[in-house]
């Protein structure tokens, strides 16, 4: 069976990577033939073989079952995964009714986030009355709080209609709700309430960069088809029943009560978040400046309810039923004390995974410690291998989209290195050298064994992890979350502010901790990974075999790795997909500049602390040589509070007034023309008299720069508009202004794009940087038509857009070598919307 669950899985990782799905038809072939491959061995019962299979009554072929097993585990994996893609893929929102106004009663389906701009939540759809629209049965909505804060009168928004026992009367009368909108975490919706809204909807849709998150297949994974906000303009809603009482609904609510108890217990405490972590799950209160502390001391899977957890709050309540057990004989008798521990280890591990909201990282853990529950209940040594396989096995057919997630493969893999090291074996001394022993061999196993899969997924390491974990693990999982958990069942104030204390102690250290440097490297190839896995394998082998620590020399080339860099001459230019808003990083042979640092997307988050930073990192860039923010607009300038902080930059040239920046002035002295290895920088626009034009707008001083070299040109025009463009005409040769690629004014808006403009620079490719379904409705498509002599590059379709300008011309006659290419485009995969 071991050889069918690793082919069974090897098949649903092949499916995840296919651009689309085989038909249904085809999906039942292959698992008819996967089927067959496996019983028609069997099929000859009794026949002899020349080494039969021990444990097995029935005798097989020896040879057609050893190739027809893993055959037949890939071909069920690769069918499984399909099917269910095609069962999660049909609950999808029609193309034609995205944007579109939709009325629709149903449940809010888990716990709200709550932040100062309004609330998210999963949304069960019971019924849809805008006639002809389908939509999916979950969906995510966002509530955004209306401008002005207090002025406004929530009387006038919201309306709930009060029921008695979960009916609805006719002779009730409406209630006004009564909302603080100055409070950024006053509660409007609770889980399990029914409401009707209006509601405008996108079918699921990220942002889509190298080295970047999927969120199209993260919403995927979770059942999420559809995702908006809520029509405001008529309301915020109707709200039809206090509570649907369903399982699900009761748990979130539990959740949701908790919060609120924490909350209200240290409502300026600076830990709270964490502990409200701890408790259920939700991280959304956690501080950035305390995840940037846990990031640099490689503990942040100790702030999210992942397998550690789970393992050890089941690990202790099983531990202290057990010796309780053993105290009563007459339970003793009846039932032995330790499958009673397992069995209340088991309880408890479910019940905090359901209190953490059943997330799929919970509920990987969950399963696999449900399967090593049944095989230690069952009185059987099944061995650590067939345990984590059958843990395996399960977690990949509840859920195939699991082999998407970092998380399933660190989880796995160090679970993995564990059972290498002997962890799981029990410890036959009781000295504390003993446990000192093997918790160093648990620390140093999963230090090396993770170590080739954060270099692939995170491009960093912290030196001082192994140092950090080893204290933290035992003061958070004995200590910190136990006392956390029984806060939230008996609310016991006292007994919480203990809990923060230790918690604010634990800070102490991490913090002094963190002043070490993190290990920051580009993303090593896959090739280079595995290597180096192979060699944490190696090294881990038991003490006096031969060669072991030849093991060391395979680690190196995913540790040192460095990517190519241009040529002199050359220009690498890539055009990131940031939503609505602008980012633009352009690379010589030894020289950096980012053009723009994209939009604000929440007050925690931006495009720099999403997109930007974790790619200049991923490509092995440790500085910025000039980074231009083109003007004050928060769609071009919202992340350049994050760059500054994330990395050396040498220069900062904008139109906006900064401190330590140059004013981008393309007629100053020293400024408005350079060079590095062997491309052109040159400054256009705007001029010195345009900033003390009466009419002026930020738009209207976007810094205009062209990029070029012997291949061609790369201009960047920012939010510049018609009588920018104007200007720009009048005071420069078409010459200076032709441009290979263009960036397209504005995000394709009226207000730029003018025919003479476009004429001017007659570009071979024009470049449009804008958000999916924007409000804007960027871009406009009487723009797009002006540049009907281009080809036409979207970051909203095609996601990042590369450009590669090769030192001198290339091809037969001269002829230019421009290399265009798109990340969507050649990373195709079959939930992407197209």
């Amino acid at each position: 069976m071991r050889s069918f669950i690793i082919a069974f899985a090897c098949g649903v990782i092949l499916l995840q990577f296919q651009e689309d799905l085989p038909t249904l038809a085809w999906i039942g072939a292959l698992a008819v033939a996967g089927f067959a491959l496996i019983v028609f061995p069997a099929i000859r019962r009794g026949e002899k073989t020349p080494f039969p299979p021990r444990g097995f009554g029935i005798a097989f072929r020896s040879h057609a079952f050893s190739c027809g097993l893993p055959l037949g585990g890939f071909l069920l994996g690769f069918a499984w995964a399909a099917g269910m893609a095609h069962y999660r893929l049909a609950d999808a929102l029609e193309e034609e009714w995205e944007m579109r106004t939709i009325e629709l009663t149903g449940v809010i389906a888990n716990l709200p986030a709550r932040s100062a701009q309004g609330e998210r939540f999963s949304f069960d759809v019971e019924s849809v009355h805008t006639q002809g629209a389908r939509v999916s049965g979950r969906i995510m909505l966002s509530w955004y709080r209306p401008r002005g804060g207090a002025t406004k009168k929530p009387e006038k928004a919201v309306k709930r209609a009060w029921v008695k026992s979960g009916e609805e009367s006719a002779g009730s009368s409406a209630e006004s709700l009564s909302v603080s909108w100055s409070d950024p975490h006053a509660a409007l919706f609770h889980p399990g309430e029914r409401w009707r809204f209006s509601v405008r909807l996108r079918r699921p849709h990220g942002t889509a960069n190298p080295y970047g998150s999927d969120y199209e297949a993260w919403l995927l994974e979770r059942g999420i088809r559809a995702t908006g906000s809520i029509d405001t303009r008529g309301g915020v809603g109707e709200r039809l029943d206090a509570f649907i009482l369903r399982p699900s609904y009761v748990i979130e609510a539990f959740r949701d009560r908790i919060r609120a108890r924490f909350l209200a217990a240290l409502p300026d405490a600076p830990g709270v978040g964490v502990l409200i972590a701890l408790a259920i799950g939700e991280q959304r209160s956690i501080a950035p400046t305390q995840w940037e502390l846990f990031r640099r001391t490689g503990i942040t899977h100790l702030v999210s309810i992942s397998g550690l957890h789970v393992t050890m709050v089941g690990a202790l309540f099983g531990w202290i039923l057990g010796r309780l057990w053993r105290r009563i004989p007459r339970l003793m008798l009846w039932f032995p004390a330790q499958k009673a521990g397992l069995a209340a280890g088991w309880l408890a591990a479910f019940f905090y995974s359901l209190l953490a909201g059943f997330e799929v990282p919970a509920q990987r853990t969950f399963y696999m410690l449900t399967v090593v529950m049944f095989s230690l209940m069952s009185g059987k040594n099944f061995g650590a291998g067939r345990t984590f396989l059958a843990a395996l096995l399960t977690v990949l057919l509840l859920d195939p989209w699991a082999v998407l997630s970092p998380g399933f493969w660190l989880s796995f893999c160090a679970v993995a290195f564990l059972f290498l090291v002997g962890i799981s074996r029990i410890v036959k001394g009781r000295r504390w050298r003993d446990a000192l022993a093997q918790w160093g061999a648990a620390q140093w196993g999963v230090t090396l064994g993770t170590l080739p899969l954060l270099l692939l997924f995170f491009q960093q390491f912290s030196l001082v992890s192994p140092l950090a974990n080893a204290l933290a693990i035992p003061f958070v999982s004995f200590l910190i979350t136990p006392l956390t958990l029984v806060f939230a069942v008996f609310p016991w104030i006292p007994l919480l502010s203990l809990d923060h204390w230790l918690l604010e102690q634990l800070m102490r250290f991490i913090e002094a901790l963190a002043v070490w440097p993190v290990w920051r490297q580009a993303a090593p190839p896959i090739w280079a990974a595995l290597l180096a896995s192979l060699g944490a394998v190696w090294l881990l082998l038991p003490r006096g075999f031969p060669g072991r620590l030849a093991g060391f020399f395979l680690l190196l080339p995913a540790i040192f790795f460095r990517p190519d860099a241009p040529a002199p001459g050359e220009i690498r230019a890539e055009v990131l997909d940031v939503g609505q808003g602008l980012a633009v990083l352009v690379r010589t042979a030894g020289h950096t500049l980012l053009y723009d640092t994209g939009p604000v997307y929440t007050p925690e988050s931006n495009a720099a602390s999403r997109v930007i930073v974790p790619y200049l990192h991923a490509s092995g860039i440790d500085r910025i040589d000039t980074l231009v923010v083109s003007h004050r607009d928060q769609d071009h300038a919202g992340g350049m509070g994050t760059v500054l902080a994330s990395f050396p930059v040498r220069r900062v040239l904008s139109s906006m007034e900064l401190p330590e920046g140059e004013r981008c002035v393309a007629d100053g002295e020293g400024v408005r023309e350079w060079e590095w290895d062997g491309v052109r920088f040159t400054l256009l626009h705007p001029f010195e008299g345009d900033y003390a034009a009466k009419s002026k707008k930020p738009n209207n001083l976007s810094c205009v720069l062209r990029v070029s070299n012997a291949s061609g040109s790369l201009l960047l025009t920012g939010d510049i508009e018609i009588a920018d463009e104007r200007k720009l005409i009048s005071r420069f040769s078409p010459e200076s202004l032709r441009g290979t690629v263009v960036l397209v004014p504005h995000h394709g808006s009226r207000g730029g794009s003018s025919p003479a403009f476009v004429a001017a620079v007659a570009p071979e490719e024009a470049v449009v940087s804008a958000g999916y379904r924007n409000r804007f409705g960027h871009p406009r498509p009487e723009v797009l038509a002006r540049y009907g002599a281009s080809r036409i590059w979207r970051t909203d379709r095609d996601g990042a857009i590369r450009f590669f300008f090769p030192a001198a011309p290339g091809g037969p006659g001269g002829q230019k070598s421009l290399h265009a290419s798109a990340w969507r485009r050649e990373n195709v995969r079959y939930w992407h919307d197209r």
